[in-house]
């Protein structure tokens, strides 16, 4: 279980003075779980396809094409607000029934690129008001990368 799953939804949770655990409130935050993990999914494409519209944008931008700059801040700030609420509705979902062995998977991979991505998503904001553009594009590059892989390793 994920700290900020254990955080709301353990024992001793934030949630649990609301919503006790007990067998018919567990079914049905498994309900709320199966909803969380479907809009994780479709708003993780939905900043997949906004990454792929800032690497355009923000190549022409390196290729001297500056009309495009309010373009990619604008796809910028969809991406982050997209990649905010793609994350928080894995980390905030009820925990599963059942908890998972430590073998490699493909659950476990996607939480091993999430690392990545989510890393790769600060150093590119970061970067992008501080940094060189050649690390900026590398992290943007890094995370695109990762979080596709996240995907397709989900996928498949």
């Amino acid at each position: 279980m994920l700290i900020t799953q254990r955080v709301l939804w353990g024992q001793k949770g934030l949630l649990r003075p609301i919503i006790q655990l007990n067998t018919a409130n567990r079914e049905k935050e498994l309900k709320v779980r199966r909803a969380m993990l479907v809009a994780h999914q479709v708003l993780g494409f939905i900043t997949l396809g906004g990454m792929a519209g800032q690497g355009i944008t923000g190549s022409q931008l390196y290729k001297g094409n500056a009309r495009n700059y309010d373009i990619h801040e604008n796809l910028a700030t969809a991406v982050n607000i997209s990649y905010g609420a793609t994350a928080a509705m894995s980390l905030f979902t009820p925990p599963p029934l059942i908890n998972r062995d430590k073998k490699l998977s493909a659950i476990r991979l996607h939480k091993w690129l999430a690392v990545v991505h989510m890393a790769g998503m600060i150093a590119t904001n970061v970067l992008a008001e501080n940094g060189p553009r050649s690390l900026h594009r590398a992290a943007a590059i890094t995370t695109f990368t990762s979080f596709g892989a996240a995907i397709i390793s989900i996928k498949f």
